[in-house]
């Protein structure tokens, strides 16, 4: 019967066994299991016909035709690292990447985890686009998005990486001046509202079901002026708990309905680019550690 071709693999295997005299101490070397180690060597010895070893309970003692291989394992073992090494370094990463985002999630998200991607890349150049709504990744002005609202065209690859949390909520200085303890009062409650051409966002809507026709405190067009008017103690407003948290703004109702999920926009083309795919990693990985702050308010509590 013909016998079975030599797993490479089993080759240094081999030469650990020789070396360190024992399976155990070829296991520490290799970082494998004992039983790795064992199956190995006996499936090197079938595949050659013939023992290596002479197994002795203070050890593994080479035989006569294990010790006439030892040489040509390091032949192989010397060869398998000149083949690696031949190999040219990969080139740092380096250049400028376009990322188009909402400005909340720049601002309180990735620009303060910035350092950590600048120290992995200096040499990479992140330029980040805020204004998303003239941002056009279909007509490539931008190579990569983090965006809440997902592309309906364009040759682009979509990933879904998180869900940002709104909530409604109210200044220390407004809860105290107001009644009702926790509970909204739509009847009597102040609301920050949004401007006319805004009317699309679902916070801006669900603001407009709760006004019922009145007349809200305020109309902003920002997420910043919502942020600073609530925090002013102008009345309620609907926020991420990414931005609304740090500020320590009551939280009176964590789940609105309204939550958006995040996703990650990469051109078809650029997937496979070095830089582009530094810079995705860089913010699944960062969406993914920041899931609780993205996604879910801290019990807030205030008397009234």
């Amino acid at each position: 019967m013909e016998r079975q071709g030599i797993i490479w693999d089993d080759v240094p295997v081999f030469l650990a066994v020789a070396r360190s005299g024992s399976l155990s101490g070829a296991a520490s070397a290799l970082s494998i299991g004992l039983a790795t180690v064992s199956r190995r060597i006996e499936r090197l010895e079938a595949c050659l016909g013939r023992p290596l070893f002479l197994r002795h309970h203070t050890g593994y003692r080479l035989t006569e035709d294990g010790a006439a291989l030892v040489e040509r394992a390091e032949e192989m073992e010397a060869a398998a690292r000149a083949f690696g090494s031949g190999l040219p370094e990969e080139p740092e990463v380096s250049g400028t990447v376009r990322l188009a985002t909402a400005e909340n999630l720049a601002t309180a998200l990735i620009l303060p985890a910035l350092p950590r991607l600048r120290r992995a890349h200096p040499r990479l150049t992140l330029e980040i686009a805020t204004d998303i709504a003239t941002v056009n990744l279909h007509r490539r002005d931008a190579d990569i998005a983090l965006r809440m609202t997902k592309p309906d065209r364009g040759h682009v690859s979509v990933q879904r990486v998180g869900t940002l949390g709104y909530g409604l909520y109210g200044a220390q200085s407004y809860m105290k001046g107001r009644v009702g303890g926790s509970e909204i009062d739509l009847e009597r409650d102040e609301f920050i509202a949004w401007a006319e051409g805004y009317g699309h966002l679902p916070a801006a809507q669900w603001i407009e079901r709760a006004l019922r026709g009145r007349a809200p405190a305020v109309v902003t067009t920002s997420l910043a002026a919502q942020v600073t008017g609530c925090a002013a103690g102008l009345g309620l407003a609907v926020l991420p708990h990414l931005l609304a948290q740090p500020r320590q703004l009551v939280c009176l109702d964590a789940d609105l309905g309204i939550d958006q999920p995040i996703w990650l926009v990469t051109q078809t083309d650029l997937v496979f680019s070095r830089r582009v795919q530094a810079v995705a990693n860089f913010l699944r990985e960062l969406v993914s550690e920041q899931r609780d702050a993205l996604g879910v308010a801290r019990t807030s509590r205030t008397d009234a």
